[in-house]
């Protein structure tokens, strides 16, 4: 039969939204992207300027089936929408995507820890819920979520969108963009303190700044639990937001209750809208009790209800790189592998310190860190860095290996007999996996992208293979 679902786009439609003009014929766009490898047949490519200029691979993306380029200057192999600037044209595509669609129920998630995770959650129970959109990878930058946004389909019911920064007055215009419906800060911590003149003061009215995207109306949903809480309070009463809170005292509107980790995941006892919920996780981080009632809360923002988000969270495993837990075999044994290797800060640090400490370890076995790089904490790294001994020392953390030059503070302040192995990066930490690991322990690996704990991580995958025939 053949497809009756409309294109994504038309070459017109891209023409009037970003007032380029259409040269070599016009054509229909089922998706689009910037990068021209993962072009699928019918997509629009997007010759964006970066560090390498999307034009020099227009050709590329033609051979790979495009239907159309959005281009600054004509390229050859196939049709193209020429207009003065790709990053604003994609801008201009992103609002005309949400201007024709305004049924749809916009959430918008930012925060310095778990916005990814809670994200995603979301869009797990948007997909129980009816048809819906969300923002894909950490797609959440001034390319991404214009690209996010350009991607919507005018038949989905609800979407969420991811929404970062790097710097000072980069989430205000991207939430604007979105024009949520719905806005949540996870929580605020020590993280790209570097930018900020005040330090973590600075990222607070950052994150605050996405509830300048909402409309009347809106919903701000904020973290109490958070020190940060009234200026993130403030900001939304500012911009005429209603505003709903999660959290562990009895006044929140999402009060958890009680958090019980077990083998695999946790059960959750929580409060909401006035109703006791006791639920299942296949999350195990303490980190979940507040990340699951800000899930809740969103879903309920953008109409979905609350027995459907507890279904959602039912079901919804850690993401890769971000809580994936792993058993990995290895002569005399196994081992259980925590792979947070995506990113790391403080906070995160300190939640997954946590967690690991409140895992049951078999007889012979050790809780064991392997630990990279935190980067963009400024001149406050040395402090941050070392100042995790205390945690650690706190959950009764065996072992801490570490790879860097900032994680050597720590590896130096922390008690000599937990002191395992330093290296001078995570790919010398890597070569050295089968020292760092024995049968019966629970390892937990985590640093910032940046500081590539992910090659840590696959270094002690990599072991089962190595190690046991036939694996």
């Amino acid at each position: 039969m053949p497809d009756t679902h409309p294109p994504l786009w038309t070459a017109q439609d891209i023409a009037l939204a970003t007032g380029g003009r259409i040269e070599g014929g016009v054509f229909d766009a089922a998706g689009l992207t910037y990068n021209s490898r993962e072009i699928k047949p019918g997509d629009l490519f997007l010759a964006l300027k970066g560090a390498r200029d999307g034009h020099d691979f227009a050709g590329s993306a033609f051979e790979a089936g495009a239907a159309g380029a959005l281009v600054e200057r004509p390229v050859d192999g196939g049709p193209c929408i020429v207009v003065p600037d790709t990053l604003k044209a994609l801008e201009a595509l992103g609002a005309a995507a949400r201007d024709r669609a305004p049924h749809i129920r916009r959430g918008a998630v930012t925060g310095s820890v778990g916005k990814t995770s809670v994200t995603q959650a979301i869009k797990a129970g948007l997909d129980l819920a009816g048809p819906a959109h969300a923002s894909i990878k950490s797609y959440n930058n001034h390319i991404g979520v214009p690209l996010t946004l350009a991607r919507m389909p005018q038949t989905v019911e609800r979407a969420i969108f991811e929404i970062g920064m790097n710097a000072p007055g980069e989430i205000a215009p991207l939430s604007k963009m979105v024009q949520p419906h719905a806005a949540c800060v996870t929580t605020v911590g020590p993280v790209h303190i570097e930018a900020f003149s005040d330090g973590e003061a600075g990222v607070a009215r950052e994150k605050a700044a996405i509830f300048q995207g909402l409309g009347p109306g809106g919903l701000a949903i904020v973290n109490g639990d958070n020190p940060w809480f009234d200026t993130l309070h403030q900001a939304a009463l500012h911009v005429g937001a209603r505003v709903a809170t999660f959290g562990s005292e009895t006044f929140h509107d999402a009060r958890l209750i009680d958090f019980s980790p077990f083998d695999g995941g946790a059960r959750v006892t929580a409060e909401i809208w006035g109703r006791t919920h006791v639920f299942p996780l296949k999350q195990s981080g303490f980190h979940w009790g507040l990340n699951s009632l800000a899930v809740i809360l969103m879903l309920d923002a953008l109409d979905v209800t609350v027995e459907t988000a507890l279904a959602a969270l039912g079901e919804f495993s850690p993401l890769s790189g971000r809580g994936e837990i792993r058993t990995v075999h290895i002569q005399g044994g196994a081992f259980t592998l925590i792979d947070e290797s995506y990113n790391a800060n403080p906070l995160s640090m300190k939640a997954g310190f946590l967690s690991l400490g409140a895992k049951p370890v078999e007889r012979g076995g050790r809780r064991v860190v392997v630990l990279t790089d935190m980067l963009e904490l400024g001149d406050q790294s040395l402090a941050l860095h070392a100042g995790l001994s205390e945690p650690i020392e706190a959950a009764a953390i065996d072992v801490v290996h570490a790879a860097g030059p900032e994680m050597r503070h720590l590896y130096d302040a922390v008690t000599p007999e937990r002191r395992g192995v330093w290296a001078p990066t995570a790919s010398d930490l890597a070569d050295q996996a089968r020292d760092l690991v024995g049968p019966g322990d629970i390892v937990m690996v985590k640093g910032s992208n940046g500081s590539k704990a992910s090659l840590v991580a696959a270094a002690l995958l990599r072991l089962e293979r190595d190690e046991v025939p036939g694996a």
